[in-house]
């Protein structure tokens, strides 16, 4: 009975460290946020030192530790830069638009959903490449005319941009890729929503480059060429990553 009592105790415990893990990453992405937007406004411009830790914590009304993991994320997504001994420093400017189109407290997130899809979506590219059908490559050749009509007509191409990559899962021959994708489709849904809202603010130009970015893939796994088709996802997926904070 003792023994059933720790086990119990143990996973109690374990239950309390996760949700106050949750909790943390909550608060740390709210002030990563939160940090993004006196940022993108222009109070805190580019090459300007951001105020101390202990500053930073009393306006944002957060621990040491969850403004920490705040500035570690905005450090991995590129938008400060830390000097040893001086500080963090404002390093990219995301643009305005960019806290317009996003859900609130989502845009960590979608850039963490970014480092998934490059991972799992390079390995489905490389067998989609070995393993593809004719059948599977006339749908993917669809999904991607489709992707150039909504350019020619000014639309957005979401479902267009959703069905390209999920077909990409399909034609890899392994239902797990596609389970896993399916499992965060409302994040990666997110996401490009997100990203093609800010692409179809620009010039047409940069809408293009994207349908470039996708013509790469397609050409790869047409020529059933697995390291090029894994290389060019990879690259696809984390320059859309890129392009959340470019200003």
């Amino acid at each position: 009975m003792a023994g059933r009592k720790e086990q119990v105790e143990d996973l109690h415990g374990a239950g309390s460290i996760s949700g106050k893990l949750g909790k943390e990453r909550t608060l740390s992405d709210h002030a990563y946020e939160k940090i993004l937007a006196m940022i993108s406004s222009g109070e805190t411009p580019v090459g300007a030192k951001l105020p101390t830790e202990h500053e930073m914590s009393d306006l944002l009304e957060v621990s040491r530790p969850v403004l920490r993991q705040a500035l570690k994320q905005l450090r991995e997504d590129g938008v400060v830069v830390s000097r040893q001994g001086s500080g963090s420093f404002v390093q990219r400017r995301p643009e305005t638009a960019l806290l317009s189109f996003a859900p609130v407290g989502s845009i960590a997130d979608i850039q963490r959903t970014f480092e998934f899809r490059a991972a799992i979506e390079g390995e489905a590219a490389y067998l989609a490449a070995e393993r593809r059908t004719e059948a599977d490559f006339a749908k993917l050749a669809a999904h991607f005319k489709e992707l150039d009509r909504c350019i020619r007509e000014g639309e957005l191409g979401v479902d267009a941009d959703e069905a390209f990559h999920q077909a990409i899962c399909v034609a890899s021959g392994n239902q797990y890729f596609t389970t896993a994708r399916t499992s965060m489709q409302s994040n990666i849904l997110t996401g490009l929503n997100l990203t093609r809202n800010l692409s179809l603010s620009k010039p047409r130009a940069r809408m293009e480059l994207v349908q470039q970015e996708h013509l790469r893939i397609l050409e790869a796994i047409e020529n059933r060429d697995k390291a090029e088709a894994r290389a060019a996802m990879r690259a696809h997926v984390e320059n859309a990553k890129n392009r959340v904070f470019e200003g």
